[in-house]
């Protein structure tokens, strides 16, 4: 058996809804880790910063 590690990059989902995911395709997973959460910025604040 061979361990496999990927990054994922999401805009809109849960840890839960990924795990979720990936169990339902057939994909065992060992475990998740979230390791950067980056806010998006606003509308408003773009223009702010322009």
């Amino acid at each position: 058996m061979t361990n496999s590690n990927f990054i994922l990059k999401v805009t809109d989902a849960k840890l839960k809804d990924i795990q979720k995911a990936l169990q339902n395709a057939g994909i065992n997973v060992r475990s998740i880790i979230e390791v950067f959460r980056e806010e998006e910025k606003s509308e408003e604040d773009k223009k702010e910063s322009q």
